[in-house]
C-alpha cells in the first residue's frame, strides 16, 4: 500500500508527466479537491477510477477515509484541481495523518504556479519566500505581513481576480513603494506578465488567478558598521563585554572572521 501525491497541470494539459499518468492509471482510487474538475482531466486521458472528495471543508474526514482505504492494501493518488497538492491546496492534513500512522507516501512532482511565476517575472530567484493567499481581515493580513517587511528576498503571493486590487493596495500600505509583477493564466493561451509599482497597482479588468511577485526589502546597514573597527570593538566593551566577546560581536556585525579584526585590538593595546 502507498499514497502518491500527484501534481497536475495548472493550465496546459500537455504539462502532465508520463509518470503522473502512470500513477493515476495504476491507483485503486483518487482523492481529489473537486471530483467534477478531476473527472474532466481523467476523461481527457481515458482514465477511469473511483473518486473521493478531499477539500478544505472535509480534509480531516478525508484523511480518515484515506487511511482506511490504504489499510485495506489499496494504492491511492491525491490530486488537487491544479498544480502540486499541499501548496495552498488541500493535502497538508492528509500528509500529516499519513506520517503519524507510519504510512508511506511520496510526491510525483510537476507544475507549481508560484515557481513558474518566479521564473517568468525575471525577479531575483537567489532567495525567495512564498506567502500564499492573504486571508482574513485587513488587520490580520497586516500582522501576517509585518515579519516580512525587511526580508531581503523576492516575495510571492497568490491572489484571486476579485482580490488582486485590494491585495496590492495592502502590500503598498505595509511595504511601501516596491516593484511588482503580476503573472496570470500561466501555461495558457492568454498567459501574461505585467510589471507595476505597488503605489500604482494594476490597470484593466482582472481575470484569472494571479501570482503577485514583489521585490524584497532593501538590506539595512548596521549603523555600527560605519564606525572604525577599533571604535566598533570599543563600543561593545563599553556595553560590558570583555575584549574577546567584543571582538566576536563586532566580527559578526561586519560579516568577517574574528582574525580579520584581531589586529585592531593589538593596535589599541600598543597605543
Amino acid at each position: 500500500m502507498k499514497v502518491y501525491f500527484v501534481a497536475t497541470p495548472i493550465g496546459n494539459l500537455g504539462d502532465i508527466s508520463s509518470r503522473a499518468l502512470e500513477t493515476l492509471r495504476s491507483a485503486d482510487g483518487i482523492f481529489c479537491e473537486d471530483t467534477r474538475h478531476t473527472l474532466k482531466l481523467l476523461n481527457y486521458f481515458d482514465i477511469h477510477k473511483p473518486l473521493f472528495a478531499c477539500h478544505k471543508f472535509n480534509e480531516k474526514a478525508a484523511a480518515e477515509k484515506l487511511i482506511e482505504f490504504v489499510s485495506e492494501g489499496k494504492t491511492a493518488a491525491v490530486v488537487t484541481d491544479a498544480g502540486t497538492p499541499v501548496i495552498s491546496d488541500p493535502g497538508n492534513v492528509l500528509a500529516a495523518a499519513l506520517r503519524e500512522k507510519g504510512i508511506d507516501y511520496t510526491l510525483i512532482p510537476g507544475a507549481c504556479a508560484f515557481v513558474a511565476a518566479l521564473v517568468l517575472s525575471g525577479f531575483s530567484a537567489e532567495r525567495f519566500a512564498f506567502l500564499g493567499f492573504l486571508r482574513g481581515k485587513n488587520s490580520e493580513k497586516k500582522e501576517y505581513l509585518k515579519p516580512f517587511i525587511d526580508l531581503p528576498c523576492t516575495l510571492l503571493f497568490y491572489s484571486a481576480p476579485q482580490d488582486v486590487d485590494d491585495d496590492i493596495r495592502l502590500l503598498y500600505e505595509v511595504f511601501g513603494e516596491r516593484k511588482g509583477c503580476a503573472v496570470r493564466e500561466i501555461t495558457k493561451i492568454h498567459e501574461s506578465i505585467e510589471y507595476f509599482d505597488l503605489s500604482e497597482g494594476l490597470s484593466g479588468e482582472k481575470r484569472g488567478e494571479y501570482v503577485l511577485v514583489v521585490e524584497g526589502g532593501a538590506k539595512k546597514e548596521n549603523p555600527l558598521n560605519l564606525l572604525s573597527p577599533q571604535e566598533h570593538i570599543r563600543y561593545y566593551e563599553g556595553q560590558g563585554l570583555g575584549r574577546k566577546e567584543a571582538l566576536k560581536a563586532a566580527a559578526k556585525d561586519r560579516g568577517v572572521s574574528k582574525s580579520e579584526l584581531y589586529k585592531f585590538t593589538l593596535q589599541d593595546r600598543d597605543a
